[in-house]
């Protein structure tokens, strides 16, 4: 993930933030038990809450003022859901507002463009000639979050709409979750389909991304690439 002031690249096990001052802080990702990553839904819940370590940890990423805001983020949604009315949905809204120029401020998007081309080069193997600036690599990834959200919108409205659910005050918080968990497994099987015709459902996100991305400059390509190979040399030292 992109940050105003650097990148945050995450594996299974590892996550690394190259800062844009020349700054790296490393840590470990939460571990999470094996059956858990078989269950479907829950593995995808699973996931998605471990990739939000790096933001919400006392030594990760974010300071502790921002780590609030995105908490609250994260979680007023349930509560606003729970409330409904038309006060929640203006509450939701400037509270997106709020959190995307929040995360967005400073060299963000260029920086997140950057991470983009940092993991295409790691799997192109073309990690040297990036960093010389020989080689650019796409800044637009078939993996990026933006992909995820573009898939979540239509999901959460269908759920919404299909789920035979009493109306009770949970009921919206049960749409939530569980249109998350189809989300992620309809993600997974983007991500691992070889057909052409599950990849149709990429476009939207990819056309996003030239909204929510740069063409970034060398020296943010650098940055994002000093993450990445971070985050490599940990996992290839703990596979030797």
């Amino acid at each position: 993930m992109a940050r105003p002031d650097g990148v945050v690249i995450v594996s299974e096990r590892y996550w690394a933030f190259a800062g844009s001052d020349g700054s790296l802080r490393e840590g470990e990702m939460p571990r999470v038990p094996e059956l858990l990553h078989r269950l479907p839904l829950a593995r995808g819940l699973t996931r998605l809450a471990a990739s939000l370590s790096p933001l919400f940890r006392r030594s990760g990423v974010t300071p502790r003022r921002e780590r609030y805001l995105i908490l609250l983020a994260v979680l007023a949604p349930l509560g606003l859901a729970v409330a409904g009315g038309p006060w929640s949905n203006l509450a939701g809204a400037l509270l997106s507002v709020a959190l995307l120029a929040t995360i967005l401020r400073g060299r963000a998007l260029n920086l997140h463009g950057a991470e983009h081309r940092a993991i295409a080069a790691a799997e192109q193997r073309r990690l040297a000639a990036s960093w010389s600036g020989a080689a650019r690599p796409s800044r637009f990834s078939p993996r990026c979050g933006t992909n995820f959200a573009a898939l979540a919108l239509p999901v959460t409205y269908l759920a919404d709409r299909v789920v035979p659910l009493a109306a009770a005050f949970w009921s919206p918080l049960v749409v939530l979750v569980l249109s998350l968990a189809l989300t992620m497994e309809l993600w997974r099987l983007v991500q691992s389909s070889s057909h052409r015709f599950w990849h149709l459902f990429l476009l939207p996100g990819l056309g996003l991304q030239r909204l929510t991305t740069r063409e970034p400059r060398l020296e943010e390509t650098q940055v994002a690439l000093r993450a990445v190979a971070a985050v490599l040399a940990r996992e290839l030292g703990s596979a030797a």
